[in-house]
């Protein structure tokens, strides 16, 4: 840690010395209006719900070099891992199949993914599955990241950071290109791109498929994901017409049960999935989903400094994971005890499917108006959710069930509109102020749950959402000052509470001040934010009425913290990007709750000022690159990841020990060599082998009068490669 924060710390220095000598670059002033270009470059349902290079809150923008780049397969947030305050996880333990993201401290249920501009988390879990979507970083022409509550946009509240991914991006020349990649764990990636450009002044054809495998870095944990993505566009002088449609197919071994203490130091490749099959392994204990994604946009663009956006979209799943499942009562899948010849059997080995079979559909429009001084945006969009939940028994050791039963059947719906209203206005050369309102209404209705099949839950939720801020703008400086109220309804799990202890809604109240520098080779920056949070839901160990470990509403938290930034090119042949986040995360007071093996109850143990879990208070990355030659680049990448807890009692018996690995990157560039471009990359990831875990979970338990804590964990693979080669023909 030394190491990385004293050489961070020096860049950052570096820079601030250096860049006083250098001559700046005014940034200038809202003053573009809409051209023809505006609704090819960058679509209207796009700069709908981004935030503007001026405006007050904090973002990182990625271009679409900057995502290729680094796009060898792994899923989506590997792609993020330098950005600032990001720290990603892999089931498997190489980035293959399921995988996920916390941003500020905060997991993917409470971070806001749209696919241009259209709502991507589950509805009912809120969670984001971008294995659902392999190889779809081969599709993005951009992405924005605004970390905090962030402006107003479709889908769930954002609580964390809000992923704005984008496709809709106008290519207007012609390409065809074949990228394949090989790595450790005998992973696979092979892509096939093609573009039609601009054909007679009106049509473009984009289209692209993908298949990704990978035997993964924990034992048995393989993946094998198909994709594929078209979208075919008419433009003309003021309107555009596009239809998307695009799919992810994925089977993956299951790897989501992690570890043990004991495991992490004998065999830190063991897998627990399909054990309870006697001998070997169940060999199908595998997730299986498929998902598709058809959108509709049309943009208009109105003489005098209007234009008009909507798109229509359905997105439909279905999926199952199975399990071999040993010694189970038939009593708890609804089915009589089994009698085989003088023998009568309460119990079976069985194999089950765990069924999900949902739609999601809905529409998003906006209008807008912009002239020298002002940017007005007026939208939202409604959506309704349709999820089926049903389990099937495909086989019994004793016995056998129909291939119609369903043990299990939970219907669920959920409705979700919003309207939003943003104004920016530019005062003079120098000030600028954003004002965002934004109304939502939310509604569930759940009809059973794992455990409570009588449980019906109809909850409805009100939210008014206002954003506002400040910027300056001068001599390559620019500074900001925001606030932003964001309110989150509570997710499935949550409301299988009970009646009498159904959750309450999350408030955030999100404060950010920023400051930055820029001109021709440096750019340095800070950002301090402070994000209070009322009635938090979070685990606390506490069983339910209904017997269930549930989250429960703390009534008050909080994350503070800064975020400092840097980029700096040296020479021509040497540049650097950091970032390093410090942060404090606290939970003022909750009472934890822990099973009492000796009387068969609960301990209530009172906790005041803990850290939230899974919330570092260092996160950093450094990446130093150097340009050897015209074609060659290498990149060596460092991240540093502070100690963080399992649980929300800060017991340092239950934590992830602080981390820190380097990836060194090689990207050879051959131009009008047989083909029109290749491109080799080749990474090293974990280069000194070190041996981590970004994820786990904790339980604890009382036990002959001692507490005793059990922990699961997620290494990550050690000492691994993935070469690429890419070719533009």
């Amino acid at each position: 840690m030394k190491k990385f924060l004293g050489t961070t710390i020096i860049v950052f220095l570096t820079c601030l010395a250096s860049s006083q000598s250098n001559k700046t670059n005014n940034q200038k002033p809202i003053k573009e209006t809409f051209t023809d270009s505006s609704l090819f470059l960058q679509p209207l349902e796009v700069r709908a719900t981004r935030a503007a290079e001026t405006a007050p809150f904090t973002k990182t923008n990625l271009n679409r070099d900057q995502i290729a780049i680094g796009n060898s397969g792994q899923d989506l947030p590997f792609l993020l891992n330098q950005t600032p305050s990001t720290v990603i996880n892999s089931d498997a333990g190489n980035g293959v199949g399921y995988t996920g993201i916390h941003i500020r401290g905060s997991d993917a249920t409470r971070i806001n993914v749209t696919l241009n501009g259209i709502p991507y988390n589950d509805a009912e879990s809120m969670g984001t599955y971008f294995v659902d979507l392999p190889d779809f970083a081969s599709s993005i022409n951009s992405i924005q990241i605004q970390r905090g509550v962030g402006t107003s946009s479709n889908g769930a509240g954002a609580f964390g950071a809000t992923l704005n991914l984008a496709t809709n991006e106008f290519n207007e020349k012609s390409y065809l290109e074949l990228n394949n990649s090989f790595g450790s764990f005998n992973t696979w990636k092979n892509t096939l791109k093609f573009g039609t450009g601009l054909i007679g002044n009106h049509f473009t054809i984009d289209a692209r498929i993908s298949r990704i495998n990978s035997d993964g870095y924990i034992d048995r944990a393989s993946s094998d994901l198909k994709s594929f993505y078209v979208s075919s566009a008419y433009v003309n002088k003021n309107s555009s017409l596009r239809l998307n449609i695009f799919s992810g197919k994925e089977k993956t071994y299951q790897a989501w049960y992690g570890i043990s203490d004991s495991m992490l130091l004998t065999d830190r490749r063991y897998n627990p999935a399909g054990m309870e099959k006697p001998g070997t392994p169940y060999n199908n204990q595998t997730d299986n989903y498929t998902q598709t994604h058809y959108q509709l946009f049309y943009n208009y663009k109105f003489p005098n400094h209007w234009a008009f956006s909507t798109a229509v979209f359905l997105t439909s799943g279905k999926g199952y994971y199975e399990e071999y499942k040993a010694n189970q009562s038939y009593s708890d899948y609804g089915l009589p005890n089994q009698s085989i010849g003088n023998f009568t059997y309460a119990a079976t080995d069985l194999i089950r499917q765990r069924w999900l079979d949902n739609t999601f559909f809905g529409q998003i429009a906006s209008l807008q108006y912009k002239n020298q001084k002002d940017e007005l945006t007026v939208g939202g969009g409604w959506t309704k959710y349709q999820g089926q939940h049903f389990g099937n028994i495909i086989w019994m050791n004793f016995g056998t069930a129909s291939p119609d039963y369903h043990y299990y059947d939970y219907p669920a719906t959920k409705w979700d509109a919003n309207i939003y209203t943003k104004w920016m206005h530019q005062f003079n050369n120098m000030w600028q102020s954003f004002i965002d309102v934004q109304y939502r209404n939310v509604s569930h209705k759940m009809e059973g749950f794992e455990g409570n099949a009588n449980l019906s839950v109809h909850r409805n939720f009100q939210f008014l959402n206002p954003k506002a801020g400040i910027t300056y703008t001068h001599n390559g400086w620019q500074g900001y000052l925001s606030y932003a109220l964001g309110n989150k309804e509570p997710n499935r799990d949550d409301f299988q509470a009970g009646l009498v202890s159904q959750p309450k809604q999350e408030t955030l109240h999100d404060f950010e001040l920023g400051l930055e520098k820029r001109n021709q080779h440096f750019h340095y920056g800070a950002t301090v934010y402070y994000m209070n949070y009322i009635n938090q839901l979070v685990l606390t160990g506490q069983i339910n009425d209904v017997g269930s470990y549930t989250r429960t509403n703390v009534p008050y938290s909080y994350r503070l913290g800064i975020e400092l930034q840097g980029t700096a090119e040296f020479t021509k042949w040497f540049n650097v990007v950091a970032n390093l986040t410090f942060s404090k995360n606290k939970i003022k007071s909750f009472t934890e709750y822990i099973d009492n093996y000796d009387t068969g109850g609960q301990n209530a143990m009172n906790h005041n000022n803990t850290d939230i879990s899974f919330s570092p208070n260092t996160i950093g990355s450094l990446s130093l690159n150097f340009k050897l030659r015209k074609d060659l680049d290498i990149s060596l990448l460092n991240k540093y990841v502070g100690k963080q807890y399992l649980d929300n009692a800060q017991n340092e018996s239950s934590k992830l020990d602080a981390y820190f690995t380097e990836d060194l990157r090689i990207h050879f560039t051959i131009k009008n060599k047989l083909f029109k471009e290749w491109q080799i990359i080749g990474q090293l990831n974990n280069l000194f082998n070190v041996k981590y875990q970004p994820n786990g979970y904790a339980y604890s338990y009382i036990y002959n009068n001692a507490i005793v804590y059990e922990n699961g964990y997620y290494p990550m693979a050690g000492t691994n490669f993935m070469l690429s080669l890419n070719i533009n023909l």
